[in-house]
């Protein structure tokens, strides 16, 4: 394996042997000189080696791959020359587009998206037509496969976008039965942000003599990002959150959470408080998903609250701030998320609310990212009610500078003085209703939690050998459990099997025995769902765990037992996730099957 690991940079595209087009294409971006990734990736891929390019979201690596695809493509052969897989139906869209723009001055090449979600029966009409790139979710590339409406005969390229990401998924089955069916005479290229064990594999098994491209970044976030945390108690992070929106006078803002029912609660809280506020999560409809970044981009939502996977692939740019109402249980999401802001050599800021249980999960964010985060104070009810008191005033004396007639209104003060009123009652009962500010329980209260001596005593023991019940690791959200989950991505279950490693009876997620472990009562904590398709219609337990994965946008880990009969199927499903999978999958396909999906009773 060739290794390139470099800081060094090229000034144009010129100097990397781009075409005319493509140039123009970058050009009307506003693109002009390429990243590391892209000016270290671009050459070899477009040698025609297989490649590894390790690069963190948000450096560039779309078009790192994306522009040597579109130069070796030949217009003329009317079929499939290039297969990228993402992991998300967002990403694939953003994918698709963005070779689409870089690709402007290139009519002739035809490019589709095909994901979960999507009419399967228009993606079917499109790909009869001739389409010479193919950008899609593993799950419904399978599903074309499997209905024999993706012919791979001649594809040429193929790549895997954060393929560390569709791994975490539970994808591994179908990336491996998609390359196995592939031309051998290939070119295949894989980014991800990390080079894990189970990324090594597929590398080993699928590429000939790669070139690793491994950008090296001193530091992982930001230089323009101001990093603040704040101890919160839990039950005033909405609170909290809603004074530093006033206090700082954002207007745009990603509000990032663990889970879907989180973002479900967040978001009907700030509504009632006024706030323009939309949710983005699993168990929304591809349409759905439109409609709110849609509504977001325009700035008709200000706030979007959103999980980690649901947000993973989503183009938004020009954010004020981004706040971790969660702190994010894997380090590396901590510098996904944040990295959503301060582009472009803006500022940006973000605030993470901590609460007292995730402490050791912060310090352990701090050592990873390299990066010092600030503890801040929490502005009190005076402070938000003097700030919008200042604004009132700025915006009343702004709209009576204004060149517009405001003489028509002037009669609205005097009708309120006939009625017994004073100007400055008036006035102040004008600015409670526009500034909308009033005391609720957390008005005069502490919302910070008070550190005690045990939590002191912890710290130093955390920091020097780890807390007893878990220290660094727990801490450090790197090896958190989450039952099982990324101690069994990194490690392997010690229940049996290599998650992350290929091992286990469910295409490596665990050694659990498939038939014993659904036949008992479920899990503490799982909830047993019925399925109509079984071991006579060839499936296996990947083939279930790579679908509800995919459509349903949970770790493909989290899925519990799945105890396969012959005309159907038990599948163990995490309490909070039932309703997204049930949402996603009822009616759905598996492998070119219709399912019905229902509560085992």
């Amino acid at each position: 394996m060739t290794v390139i690991e470099s800081n060094a940079t090229v000034e144009t595209f010129h100097e990397l042997g781009i075409s005319e087009e493509i140039l123009k294409g970058l050009a009307s971006m506003g693109i002009e000189k390429p990243s590391p990734i892209q000016a270290q990736g671009i050459p070899p891929v477009m040698e025609g080696n297989d490649v590894i390019g390790q690069a963190q979201t948000g450096t560039g690596k779309t078009a790192a791959f994306g522009i040597p695809v579109l130069e070796r493509i030949d217009p003329a052969l009317n079929s499939i020359q290039a297969l990228i897989l993402c992991p998300t139906r967002e990403l694939a869209v953003q994918v698709s587009e963005e070779l689409k723009k870089i690709g402007k001055y290139l009519p002739q090449i035809k490019i589709e998206a095909i994901y979960g979600g999507d009419s399967i029966e228009r993606q079917i009409r499109s790909l009869r037509k001739g389409v010479h790139i193919v950008v899609g979710t593993p799950g419904r590339v399978m599903d074309h496969l499997e209905r024999g409406t993706l012919n791979l005969d001649n594809v040429k390229m193929m790549v895997l976008d954060e393929a560390d990401e569709m791994l975490d998924m539970g994808f591994r089955e179908d990336i491996e039965s998609i390359l196995t069916d592939m031309p051998e005479e290939r070119q295949t290229i894989l980014f991800s942000a990390t080079m894990s064990k189970p990324i090594m594999a597929i590398t080993r098994k699928f590429q000939d003599d790669p070139v690793l491209i491994k950008v090296v970044r001193n530091e992982l976030t930001n230089q323009n990002i101001e990093q603040v945390y704040f101890e919160v108690k839990p039950q005033a992070k909405v609170e909290v959150m809603t004074r530093l929106i006033d206090m700082h006078d954002i207007k745009s803002l990603l509000v990032f959470c663990n889970t879907k029912r989180k973002v479900d609660e967040i978001v009907e809280e700030l509504q009632l408080r006024g706030y323009a506020a939309e949710g983005l999560h699993g168990d929304l409809r591809q349409q759905q998903r439109n409609n709110v970044m849609s509504k977001f981009k325009s700035g008709v939502t200000t706030i979007l609250v959103a999980t980690d996977v649901a947000a993973r692939g989503i183009d938004v740019s020009g954010l004020d701030a981004v706040i971790n109402y969660d702190i994010p249980l894997d380090e590396e999401y901590y510098v996904h998320r944040i990295g959503r802001t301060g582009r472009a050599g803006m500022s940006g800021k973000a605030f993470s609310l901590v609460a007292r249980d995730e402490k050791f999960r912060l310090r352990g964010i701090e050592s990873y990212a390299k990066a010092k985060i600030e503890k801040g104070v929490i502005p009190s009810f005076e402070d938000i009610l003097g700030v919008r008191k200042a604004r009132f005033v700025d915006n009343i004396a702004a709209t009576i500078n204004e060149n517009d007639d405001i003489t028509s209104y002037e009669d609205v003060l005097e009708s309120l003085r006939h009625s017994g009123y004073t100007v400055e009652q008036v006035i102040a009962a004008m600015a409670k209703k526009i500034m909308g500010v009033q005391k609720n329980e957390y008005a005069d209260g502490n919302l910070a939690w008070e550190e005690r001596r045990s939590d002191r005593r912890g710290d130093e023991r955390g920091d020097r050998f780890g807390d007893r019940r878990g220290g660094e690791k727990r801490g450090g959200g790197r090896f958190e459990s989450r039952g099982g989950e990324r101690r069994g991505d990194r490690f392997g279950d010690r229940r049996g099997g290599d998650r992350g490693g290929f091992g286990g009876d469910r295409g490596g997620f665990g050694g659990r025995n498939e038939g014993k472990r659904g036949r008992g009562p479920a899990e503490a904590g799982m909830t047993r769902l019925f399925f109509n398709l079984g071991r006579q219609d060839h499936l296996q337990p990947r083939d279930f765990v790579g679908a509800i994965a995919g459509e349903a946008n949970i770790p493909g880990t989290s899925i519990g037992a799945i105890d396969i009969h012959d005309k159907f199927t038990y599948v163990d499903i995490p309490e909070r996730d039932v309703r997204s999978v049930l949402h996603a999958m009822d009616g759905n396909t598996i492998k070119g099957k219709f399912v019905n999906v229902d509560v085992a009773k």
